[in-house]
């Protein structure tokens, strides 16, 4: 499914609504994947705005997933000009729920037109890699879109990116790095690997993780693929993290579902809320810059 009409005036409209909610500016966008959105609740200066308050923004019903639009600090001191505004996404709307792809990627897109210049994207994620356990948290370095969709599919709108964008460095190898430095001072493993965008809402079956692995790919979810093309598309830089939450199909005798993901990512919900605030500390202070 696929929405032709124009994002332009429906983002625009979105923009006006947050700025009149609000004076900060941010500066990095961040999507909270399924049991992963308290993080937003850490941010000082919070205003939060809930996604059907918000002019054109979907509205997510997926458990684990608050769907609020929060606006914040990060670091320093408020009001002194040496906090790190940011935006946060306590969820998301998936292609499984049946939504068009332009309202995927409505939430990246809006931030970006808020003035983002980084996303930082995670989601929950099945590990298909030998030694992949619950709870690990990965690096992100490079995704296959096996969802058979496209956020740039239809008439191209200059306004918001080039006909045919670049995906070589789909995922930013500074921000990447710096990612590493802050999970190895903070003395835990951070894996990397690639992930694989599926379509859902159904896990895949056995055969279907031996394809991916065959593929190339670490970890397999429904989320993110689709926002990190439209981010690119937008001029955005991307940093991405899966939280690991269970083994994928045929790799484990244990039955797959939905509050296994949303119990593991509670449970590593302190580490990785401590590598989110370590990478973006980071970026506040000039680290992860390109070359």
């Amino acid at each position: 499914m696929h929405d032709d009409s124009p994002q332009a005036p429906r983002l625009e409209n979105a923009v006006k609504y947050v700025k009149s909610k609000t004076q900060i500016a941010p500066q990095v966008g961040l999507v909270l994947g399924s049991g992963l959105g308290g993080y937003a609740d850490t941010l000082s200066d919070r205003v939060v705005l809930p996604f059907g308050e918000v002019p054109g923004m979907p509205v997510s019903h997926v458990v684990g997933h608050a769907g609020n639009l929060v606006l914040g600090t990060v670091g320093g001191k408020s009001g002194d000009g040496s906090a790190l505004p940011v935006a946060a996404m306590q969820g998301r709307v998936h292609l499984y729920e049946g939504h068009p792809v332009a309202d995927v990627v409505f939430g990246v897109r809006l931030m970006i037109s808020l003035g983002v210049k980084t996303i930082l994207v995670t989601n929950a994620a099945g590990g298909i890699s030998d030694g992949m356990m619950p709870g690990d948290l990965m690096l992100i370095e490079d995704h296959l879109n096996l969802t058979a969709q496209s956020p740039l599919t239809g008439s191209n709108e200059s306004a918001l990116g080039v006909r045919f964008p670049d995906m070589t460095r789909a995922y930013d190898p500074d921000l990447g790095r710096l990612a590493e430095a802050v999970a190895a001072a903070q003395g835990f493993r951070l894996l990397r690997g690639v992930y694989a965008g599926m379509l859902g809402p159904q896990y895949e079956t056995p055969a279907e993780v031996r394809m991916l692995r065959t593929l190339g790919a670490h970890a397999v979810g429904m989320s993110t693929v689709l926002e990190t093309i439209a981010a690119r598309h937008m001029g955005a830089r991307v940093l991405g993290f899966s939280c690991i939450t269970n083994v994928a199909a045929g790799l484990s005798s244990e039955t797959l579902n939905h509050a296994e993901v949303t119990d593991v990512a509670e449970r590593v919900k302190g580490r990785f809320t401590a590598l989110l605030e370590g990478v973006l500390n980071g970026i506040a202070a000039g680290r992860g810059a390109e070359a």
